[in-house]
């Protein structure tokens, strides 16, 4: 089992707007995340799709360290979350001397792709013990 991290800090996208886009491709193959980014309409869709093809870029690279074989068919997005980055803070002034303060958000992206495991394939089953 292949597993490859990959992390995008600081990008200037909301975290509820980097989130959307992510929530679209949690759980699917790396191949079809790629093409549902590459024709989504949301600005962060840019930067997650070069994150999820460093991701399938970082997989081939540690299997080839590992000599094992990797089918880029085989990687799926095991986990995939946005946290929310520092926020910068600016000011707009207003009527009356006033000063109106502005949250321009970051974001940290990070996607875990996997291969599925050979033992994933059988259940493991647990006996509970008498009590």
């Amino acid at each position: 089992m292949v597993e490859s991290t990959a992390r995008l800090r600081q990008v200037r996208i909301t975290p509820q707007k980097a989130r959307r886009v992510v929530d679209l491709i949690r759980g699917k193959q790396a191949a079809e995340a790629l093409a549902i980014l590459k024709f989504s309409p949301q600005a962060a869709a840019t930067p997650v799709y070069k994150l999820v093809a460093s991701a399938m870029a970082n997989a081939k690279v540690k299997a080839d360290a590992e000599s094992t074989y990797l089918d880029e068919q085989d990687l799926f997005i095991e986990k995939a979350y946005v946290d929310e980055g520092t926020t910068l803070k600016r000011f707009q002034p207003r009527a009356q001397g006033r000063a109106f303060r502005i949250n321009k958000r970051t974001s940290h992206i990070t996607v875990v792709l996997s291969t599925p495991a050979a033992d994933a394939a059988a259940p493991a089953t647990q006996k509970k013990g008498n009590r």
